[in-house]
């Protein structure tokens, strides 16, 4: 018996391999994923008129490999032509959503950021009903999305670095103030817009909804999700430096400056995506980042996937009820604020000292 375990004194803990931490991160992104995968063959089930999973399986592999038809014609027309691009876009929109809230805490080192609350979400929507409006849609709708959630972040980081002493409290206010500001000119163009031929789908768009999905849609919206969203991943690790500071990480051979504006512009382009097929879908980039960190940790090289996954999921559970609860559909975006706005309440609560205090 060593002179260590007579004195009562704990051995030093040997480091966990590398090898044994890289297995536990292929586990977590394995289990993500398998969630997701079950997520979605759920929803593809159920409804009104419902569909046995396995069917569903049989349905899907069946495209692509020889499979004896045991379906009818009306499940694999209920799972192909009616669920099945409702459930990719909102695998497609939670993905890009809960990513693009990673992100913005990650790059303004702040747990309240997301696109709704700094107002990117509302210049979004104020570019793509000016779009509307003007009688346009598909890439002209992104395009005029991502002009509007440009233009809004910009204006919340002048904000930001005009005051200083409080940044984090400003950053809150200036969104706050944007958001504020893009929505009301987003009420005005409701308001001169003629009421039967276009108020009832820009109302409609605003509120957010997947009950127009398509296979077109599916692909407008993926077309800047996945392309920002890759980049986004890419850099990954590189948000673990930048959170650092900006000293330690342009010592380390980072651009600060240009690494935030690459990915906040990434961030534009999902909201825009998003935007522009399904209307204002909030709160999802600020749940379910908090909800991954609890769980795994704060390290952004497994926060950003898992995020992906977990929105994913997400969003198509939410989805999945706004359609279920009722007759009526309830358009996703009042369900998504209606989980949203408390867990955002109780993150005001849990960081009140950093709004006023050390921070400030």
């Amino acid at each position: 018996m060593t002179s260590s375990a007579v004195e009562g004194v704990a051995a030093p803990e040997v480091p966990a391999p590398r090898r044994t931490i890289a297995d536990r991160k292929v586990l977590v992104i394995a289990g993500f994923t398998v969630l997701l995968v079950a997520v979605a063959i759920g929803a593809l089930a159920i409804g009104r008129y419902t569909v046995p999973p396995n069917e569903i399986v049989r349905i899907l592999l069946g495209q692509f490999l020889p499979i004896e038809p045991t379906w009818y014609p009306q499940e694999r027309t209920v799972v192909l032509d009616v669920r099945l691009p409702r459930v990719l876009l909102s695998i497609l929109l939670g993905a890009g959503l809960a990513l693009t809230g990673a992100v913005m805490q990650a790059v303004f080192r702040n747990p309240l950021a997301s696109a709704q609350v700094l107002g990117v979400s509302s210049g979004a929507s104020f570019g793509g009903v000016l779009v509307l409006l003007a009688g346009f849609g598909g890439a002209a709708l992104v395009g005029g999305a991502f002009l509007g959630g440009v233009v809004a972040l910009v204006l919340v980081v002048t904000i930001a670095r005009a005051v200083p002493g409080a940044p984090l409290l400003m950053i809150i206010l200036g969104g706050t103030v944007v958001g504020a500001m893009f929505q009301a000119m987003v009420s005005f163009i409701t308001y001169i817009a003629d009421p039967y031929s276009e108020l009832p789908s820009i109302v409609f768009w605003l509120m957010g909804s997947l009950a127009t999905a398509s296979y077109t849609k599916v692909l407008t919206a993926a077309i800047p999700i996945v392309a920002a969203a890759l980049v986004v991943l890419a850099l990954r690790w590189r948000l673990n430096i930048l959170a650092m500071g900006d000293e330690d990480a342009t010592a380390l051979g980072l651009n600060p400056r240009r690494l935030r504006t690459l990915l906040l512009i990434c961030v534009a382009l999902i909201t825009a995506g998003s935007v522009s097929v399904a209307g204002v879908v909030g709160w999802v980039g600020l749940v379910v980042p908090h909800l991954v960190r609890m769980m795994i940790g704060t390290d952004n090289r497994m926060v950003l996937p898992v995020s992906a996954l977990l929105g994913a999921a997400y969003l198509t559970v939410i989805d999945t009820l706004s359609r279920s609860l009722s007759t009526a559909e309830i358009p996703i975006g009042i369900l998504t604020a209606i989980i949203g706005a408390p867990f955002f309440v109780l993150l005001l609560i849990r960081n009140r000292a950093r709004l006023w205090g050390s921070d400030a």
